[in-house]
Parts: C-alpha cells; sequence; structure tokens
C-alpha cells in the first residue's frame, strides 16, 4: 500500500473493515479490499478500460452501449474500493472528464430526453447511494419527468459496505420512484450480516425488487459451496442472485481471475442442486464493449433424427421427441406466371 500510486485508492469503511481480519491475509474478503502486489502486475488481455465504456460514451458520464438502456455515471465515490473494479481508471480520483458535476449530470440526461428509444436507465458509478438524499431525488426526479423512461435502477454497494445508509428517509425518497430497482454487489457470504439483513429488509418492504450481481474471484468465492452459502442467504434476505460475472481483465486483476470454465463448472454444480432462483445468470463481459454474454453448461449433447439427447444435473442422458420443421415447396414459377398472365 505504500507504494501504491496507481488510479484506485485503497478505501475500506469502518463497517466493512471490521469484517475482515487483520491477521489472515488470505481471509477472502480482506483480499477483495486490501491491494496485493499482483496489483502491480499487467497481464495479457488487460486494459484500463476493458469494456471500452468511453468508445460508447456520446456526452461524458453516460454509456450508452445496448439500443434501449444506458449507464449513466453520476459519481467517482465509492463506499469501499475493489480491487477487480472495472471502472478503477475513474473512480476515488476522479478528475478531467470523470468531474461529474451538475452541468455533467444535465447534458447526460438532456441526451437521454432527446433519444426516444432509451426506457431503462441504470444509475451507477462509483456509487450513488453515497451522495445525499437530496442529490439522488433530483437525479431521479428528472429522470421520471422524461415519458419515455419506464423504469431506472441504481447498482450499488452501499447495502453491504455502509448498510447504515439505507435509512427511513432514503427509502421513502426511492419509493416515490417506481418502478425502481436496486442492484447490489454481494461478493461473500461473511457480508451477510444482521445490519446487511436490516437494510435489505426496509429496501424490501418498500417494494423495491433486489438483485445481486456477484463478480467470480480466485481464492475468494470460486467454489460452489461457497456461492451456494451467499446465494441462499440472499435469497433469505429478499434479495435475487441475478448475474455471476466472469471477472473483467482491468489492468492488475490477473490474480482474482478463474478460467471460465470454472464459472461453468459451478453453475453445472449449483442448477438443478438447489432453487432456480439461487441460480444466476454466468456472464462474460465482452472485452471492447460487446455486451454481457451469457453462458451455460452444454446440456444438449446432439441431435440424431426427431430427437436430441439433453443431460440433466445428475449427469444421466435423455431423449426428447424435437422433430425438425417440414418444409412446404412452393411453387413460385406457377404463382408468378399467374400474376403476369
Amino acid at each position: 500500500m505504500e507504494r501504491h500510486g496507481g488510479v484506485l485508492p485503497v478505501g475500506i469503511t469502518p463497517y466493512y473493515a471490521s469484517l475482515l481480519d487483520p491477521d489472515t491475509p488470505n481471509q477472502p474478503l480482506r483480499k477483495t479490499m486490501v491491494m496485493v502486489e499482483g496489483e502491480f502486475l499487467r497481464s495479457p488481455g488487460e486494459a484500463g478500460d476493458p469494456l471500452n465504456e468511453d468508445g460508447h460514451t456520446p456526452v461524458p458520464g453516460l454509456v450508452h452501449r445496448y439500443p434501449d438502456r444506458v449507464l449513466f455515471l453520476v459519481t467517482g465515490t465509492c463506499p469501499v474500493y475493489c480491487r477487480y473494479c472495472t471502472r478503477s481508471r475513474m473512480v476515488g480520483k476522479p478528475g478531467g472528464e470523470y468531474s461529474f458535476s451538475t452541468g455533467q449530470w444535465e447534458n447526460a440526461i438532456a441526451y437521454i430526453a432527446a433519444t426516444p428509444a432509451i426506457r431503462d436507465v441504470l444509475i451507477s458509478g462509483g456509487d450513488p447511494l453515497i451522495l445525499s438524499d437530496d442529490r439522488i431525488e433530483w437525479l431521479l426526479s428528472r429522470l421520471r419527468a422524461i415519458p419515455h423512461v419506464e423504469f431506472l435502477r441504481i447498482g450499488t454497494k452501499v447495502p453491504a459496505a455502509l448498510p447504515q445508509r439505507i435509512t427511513p428517509e432514503l427509502v421513502r425518497m426511492l419509493k416515490r420512484y417506481h418502478p425502481f430497482y436496486l442492484s447490489i454487489h454481494f461478493t461473500h457470504p461473511d457480508e451477510l450480516t444482521p445490519e446487511v439483513a436490516y437494510a435489505c429488509g426496509r429496501l424490501a418492504d418498500a417494494g423495491i425488487p433486489l438483485g445481486s450481481q456477484t463478480v467470480l474471484l480466485a481464492g475468494v468465492n470460486d467454489d460452489v459451496d461457497t456461492l451456494r452459502r451467499l446465494f441462499h442467504g440472499l435469497l433469505k434476505i429478499r434479495v435475487k442472485p441475478y448475474y455471476l460475472y466472469q471477472c473483467d481483465p482491468v489492468v492488475g486483476t490477473a490474480h482474482f481471475r478463474v478460467p471460465v470454465e470454472k464459472g461453468l463448472e459451478i453453475i453445472r454444480g449449483l442448477r438443478g442442486h438447489t432453487t432456480g432462483y439461487a441460480v444466476p445468470t454466468f456472464v462474460v463481459d465482452a472485452p471492447g464493449g460487446g455486451g454481457k454474454i451469457p453462458l451455460l453448461p452444454d446440456q444438449r449433447l446432439e441431435r440424431s433424427g426427431d430427437q436430441i439427447l439433453l443431460r440433466n444435473f445428475e449427469g444421466k442422458t435423455f431423449r426428447y421427441y424435437d422433430p425438425k420443421p417440414k418444409l412446404v415447396p412452393i411453387n413460385l414459377g406457377k404463382a408468378v406466371g399467374d400474376d403476369l398472365g
């Protein structure tokens, strides 16, 4: 940490620090927060902006990659700085094009208002819930006033890293902007404390759908048992496991990444062995800006005539009758002749 001069600072809330073991460097949560020498290495395929968000930015602070939705980056501040952060280039020490001023917000909102195809706005950063209630409501009210914006989302780690921020006043304000969704970044079952359960309960009681987004990390959560405990625990506090991400190839994060096949193996170990609600979609966010690509274990083995061979969660195979569509020949020549004649 004393040698660190990179773009991503070290920052941990006192609450989250209380979950870390000061004497165990390999404790999963500590590995996600406290930097190691691996961050000084650059591996093949890594980049400062691996998803090319800046290349899909029509106005500063707004990423428009998908046709009907945008990512609205509103702050560079987070309650904690995850060492594998996709946006390490811009968080913690924002400046220049990442200054996140009110004028920048207004320009982004003007772009959304002038683009009728946009129906979904995901507010992220940094972490939007680190802003004051008044600032968050200013954003939500301006966006809700745009007729073609159907629903709003916030991406956050605050309920996991600073659950005390989820006050009754904040929740009452968020409730006014339904349909409104919250995507929460959870990493490990050690995060599921009574304080976190209470914060998520407040949000869920306000009718706010909660989904989790988890990054697959080597030595942290890359085994079936750990993720099963995390996903079961999330369901118990009314948070739906939504995405399991392959760790993005950000510079200095090679020590966190596991092979894609390991992620598929974990999904294979979850699917059928627990409730479907506890199995997220495993995705790779394509480098260069290709978007999220879902991956599933290959359970369709082959086709034999009108049957396909399938493999279930126990490894057993089954034949499923699935006739090929029958093609009906059309005499185009006769039809054309009739029209001409």
